[in-house]
């Protein structure tokens, strides 16, 4: 979250939208979000209906794998990343510029 919040000028230079998409309940998600002083909402989704839908959530940690998604205007998924690779914002503002 650290490195979307520093790279926030790169997607609003585009013209995107970030946020971010937890399993943990609103509170959690606010004082997190709190505490990195982020630019960006964190949602929570603590259902795991988004993690579940998006093919990410760890069976049995009612728990979402790290992955960015850019999701483009028409709604559909643009650029996938996984893993430690998603921490990184520079993929998803590559995708998010070719987009625009």
């Amino acid at each position: 979250m650290k490195g979307y919040q520093s790279g926030i000028a790169e997607f609003t230079e585009s013209d995107s939208v970030v946020f971010g998409v937890s399993t943990d309940p609103i509170a959690t998600n606010t004082e997190f979000a709190e505490a990195l002083e982020l630019d960006f909402v964190l949602l929570s989704d603590e259902e795991a209906t988004v993690a579940t839908a998006y093919g990410v959530l760890i069976e049995g940690m009612n728990m979402a794998n790290r992955v960015t998604f850019v999701v483009g205007r028409d709604g559909k998924i643009a650029f996938v990343e996984s893993g430690g690779a998603a921490i990184d914002p520079a993929g998803a503002a590559g995708a998010c510029s070719k987009l625009n």
